[in-house]
């Protein structure tokens, strides 16, 4: 087999990206990756990751790169996860990244990343391959932000389809009604 063939195996499981790391744990020199990349079989979209051109684009493509781009460790979080799974009306502009820790580099241009070290191995996940917050985590993140009128439909509309339980939905609803209250408090 060819690096480019080992190549295509990786990003055809990864909607298109591979990592330099991904590609010396196949034994694909980074070296290659670069040849490659001068030879328009792959593209270059941020720092060690590389979209292959032979693997066709899909909806999750740009989220993979951008993933791939903060880190090893980053997941998609906030209104991204919501507009994932279609909930709460939200359309990011930017794709919203979480990661346990700060980055050196210049985050995409397409994200917001927040440094979020305290972050629960419970409220991460993996949807279609990609790491993000669970659905939970990204509602109650939306609280501050969202009209609560879109939260509660979104819960209603997250547990009709089984992506949070009975207990996860009156733990938002709860929250949403707090934050109501103190509001309501405020003016």
């Amino acid at each position: 087999m060819t690096y480019r063939h080992d190549l295509w195996e990786i990003a055809a499981e990864h909607h298109g990206i591979v990592t330099t790391r991904q590609a010396d744990d196949a034994g694909v020199p980074a070296v290659e990756l670069r040849k490659l990349a001068s030879r328009d079989a792959l593209k270059r979209v941020g720092h060690g990751v590389y979209r292959h051109m032979g693997v066709p684009v899909d909806e999750w493509t740009e989220l993979a790169a951008t993933l791939a781009s903060v880190g090893e460790d980053a997941f998609l979080e906030g209104d991204t996860v919501l507009a994932m799974f279609s909930l709460a009306l939200v359309n990011p502009h930017k794709i919203h990244v979480g990661t346990p820790r700060r980055r050196r580099s210049q985050p995409p241009r397409n994200a917001v990343v927040t440094v979020r070290p305290g972050m629960p191995e419970d409220d991460l996940t993996t949807h279609r391959g990609l790491r993000c917050a669970t659905v939970r985590r990204a509602l109650l993140d939306g609280i501050p932000h969202l009209v609560s009128e879109r939260i509660v439909d979104a819960v209603a509309d997250a547990r009709r389809r089984d992506l949070i339980d009975d207990l996860e939905a009156t733990e938002i609803i709860g929250a949403v009604a707090s934050r109501d209250r103190l509001l309501a408090r405020a003016s």
